[in-house]
């Protein structure tokens, strides 16, 4: 709780843009915490990579690293979630996996692309990324309520039949894209299997184990 009130309180002190001059002591007063709490609770956020800081004969020099900026974004989508229920956007966040390589296979095929590119607006990238939820973000995923889901419909090409799937559109690290859910399954809620025109992985020099922001939109709420 001290580190998540205090990235806040040295990001209303403006350290997201630049390197704010402050001591211990006087950083108590936004805390409210004593001078060797807020110490610690300095040190603790430099060691973990979430603020930069330089000692200088006045005090200290710190700024917000890009991990502790991702920190005050998930505490911010929180609290968005709470209050706001009915957004147009939730942010969510997950590790990229390896999936089991059937995503090439499927989205090539004719009778699933054509009612993408239809429905999507878009041709989508032969294969998929796959990302696994974090805790927390699995369980806003679960407990949403998606409006508007688009329906993509089973087929068949003369040899084995094809199922349907629902799709939504989601941007993964501003980059545009849509989940896809099989409909006759089981699918685990913290998974995430998402296409788009680009290919994702390449894109965003992303590998297994890498964290990424996941933003669902509602398109239709802002026609």
């Amino acid at each position: 709780m001290h580190r998540i009130n205090s990235l806040k309180h040295l990001a209303l002190l403006g350290a997201l843009k630049r390197p704010v001059k402050i001591s211990s002591s006087e950083f108590t007063k936004y805390t409210s915490t004593g001078s060797k709490t807020a110490a610690r609770t300095l040190k603790q956020l430099e060691e973990e990579g979430l603020i930069k800081r330089s000692i200088i004969p006045e005090g200290q020099m710190i700024s917000i690293t890009d991990e502790g900026r991702t920190w005050l974004e998930r505490e911010y989508s929180d609290y968005r979630h709470i209050f706001c229920g009915d957004e147009k956007k939730v942010e969510l966040y997950g590790n990229v996996i390896t999936g089991l390589g059937e995503g090439q296979y499927y989205i090539a095929q004719e009778g699933y692309r054509s009612q993408f590119e239809e429905k999507l607006d878009f041709v989508p990238y032969p294969g998929t990324l796959n990302v696994r939820l974090t805790d927390h973000s699995a369980d806003i995923q679960k407990n949403r309520n998606l409006k508007n889901m688009i329906q993509i419909s089973g087929f068949t090409n003369g040899q084995r039949t094809f199922g349907s799937c629902n799709c939504y559109f989601v941007e993964v690290e501003g980059i545009p894209g849509a989940v896809v859910t099989p409909e006759r399954s089981h699918y685990p809620h913290d998974l995430l299997e998402i296409i788009s025109p680009v290919h994702l992985r390449e894109t965003l020099d992303l590998k297994d184990g890498d964290e990424v922001k996941i933003t669902i939109e509602d398109r239709s709420a802002c026609e």
